[in-house]
Parts: C-alpha cells; sequence; structure tokens
C-alpha cells in the first residue's frame, strides 16, 4: 500500500508543478507587459489571481471561504495569516480581491518562471540583512502610497518541525500597519499543511478552509502597542488553528 501511495504521491507534485507552470507560460506576454509599470501592477495582480486559482482547482483543491467582514474596495489593509505550504501563496491569491503586494524572502526568487514574476512584482527581503528588511518599510511605503496593500506571513517562513500549529510573529507586519496606520486582516488557513505541506511524500487533493477574521485596527497606535497587536492577532489565528482541528 505505501508504494502505492508512493507513486501517487510523485505523480501528483510532479503534475502540480506542471499546473504552476503551464498558466505562466500561456500568459507570459501579458504577465511581462503587467509588469513593466508599477501603475500597471493591477492587471498584474488579476493575472496572478487566474493563476493562482488556477493551479489550485488543477491540482485537486476547492477552497471554501467563511467572512467576517466585507473589505472596502480601494482601501489598503495588511493581510496577514499561517504559513504551513507553498499553496499559501496561490490560496491567498484566490481569496483576496483587493490588490496586494507580497512581502516574501528572496530565496523564491529562484524558482524558473515563477521566481521571474515574483522577483519584479514582490517586495523581497534578506532576512539574514538588516539593510535589506529596512528596505522593506522604503518599498511598502510606495506602494501603500499608490493605494496597494501588502501581503505578509508573518511567521517569516514555514516552520521546519510540522507538528508546530503556529509559529512565533514576527514584527514587520505589525510595524509597517501601525506606520502605515492600515487595519490588519487576519486570516486562518486550515488544511495548506494536510494538502501540500513541505514533506514531499505526504499531501492529497481536497478541500482547503479559510476564516478571514474582523480587521484589527491600528488607527491611533503607536509602535508601544506592537506587541500587543501582534499577540492579539496570532490569538486569534492560533484558536481558529485549534476549532478547526477540531
Amino acid at each position: 500500500m505505501r508504494f502505492f501511495k508512493i507513486i501517487f504521491w510523485i505523480i501528483w507534485r510532479v503534475w502540480f508543478y506542471i499546473m504552476m507552470g503551464i498558466p505562466i507560460i500561456i500568459m507570459f506576454p501579458f504577465l511581462f507587459v503587467a509588469t513593466l509599470k508599477e501603475k500597471w501592477y493591477p492587471y498584474f495582480f488579476t493575472l496572478a489571481r487566474i493563476w493562482a486559482k488556477s493551479t489550485l482547482y488543477t491540482s485537486g483543491f476547492y477552497f471554501t471561504i467563511e467572512r467576517e467582514t466585507k473589505l472596502q474596495k480601494g482601501k489598503s489593509y495588511m493581510f496577514v495569516a499561517n504559513h504551513t505550504s507553498m499553496t499559501d501563496i496561490m490560496l491567498m491569491l484566490a481569496v483576496v480581491k483587493n490588490p496586494f503586494v507580497f512581502v516574501g524572502k528572496v530565496e523564491l526568487a529562484k524558482i524558473p518562471l515563477f521566481g521571474y514574476f515574483y522577483k519584479r512584482t514582490c517586495i523581497l527581503v534578506d532576512r539574514s540583512s538588516s539593510r535589506s528588511r529596512m528596505a522593506v518599510f522604503e518599498r511598502a511605503q510606495k506602494r501603500l502610497n499608490s493605494g496597494l496593500s501588502i501581503c505578509i506571513f508573518p511567521e517569516g517562513g514555514v516552520p521546519s518541525d510540522e507538528s508546530i500549529v503556529l509559529d512565533e510573529f514576527k514584527d514587520g507586519a505589525f510595524r509597517l500597519a501601525i506606520e502605515h496606520q492600515i487595519a490588519i486582516v487576519p486570516l486562518t488557513f486550515a488544511d495548506n499543511k494536510k494538502r501540500f505541506s513541505y514533506t514531499f511524500f505526504s499531501g492529497s487533493p481536497g478541500i482547503m478552509r479559510v476564516k478571514m477574521h474582523e480587521p484589527v485596527s491600528t488607527l491611533g497606535k503607536s509602535l508601544n502597542d506592537k506587541k500587543e497587536i501582534k499577540d492579539s492577532v496570532r490569538t486569534v489565528i492560533y484558536h481558529q488553528l485549534l476549532r478547526f482541528n477540531g
């Protein structure tokens, strides 16, 4: 039985990467043009959402979302979620309609095809470099001024120990949100680790449940309130994960 599971995982994982690459190849001319000017980013975002949904659906994933709030069109937010899988990027694009820019680790820029557009459109950070971390705030300011939102996975990466329900949060997302006085929207991804973790011989097609929580206001808050806000957002996501897991 284990042998057949291994064969399935190999074929399915290869299929996933093929399905991730084909839409990029098909849409390449349009994606490329949309990255030529920053003001055209909303068009790129629309294409990225098509890519994300296509990759999820053709890989056997379907998602459901429960919303506690309706986001305002044209308003900037800070989106944060738990991070356990490569599919977190696709799922975030699939469920959030407000155009946003990812702040992500520079290593992902090395992925063929995907990495090319990731590097041109996202705010990259080298967490080992203090200069790189500071540059994030300047680039984020520019994107927020143009009316976009920001998305950060505040755990700073996927925990190597998959038994960890939710790792500790880094400060970056909450510092940015407070400095720019934008609301933080927490999202909880229930099933991504089970569906498609970084362990190669694991996972299966199926449902991906999402909970979009009420925005956490930062109006009138200062950096002295950063830890309190960070802890409250982490608590919201952590408790929702426990509820999803019964």
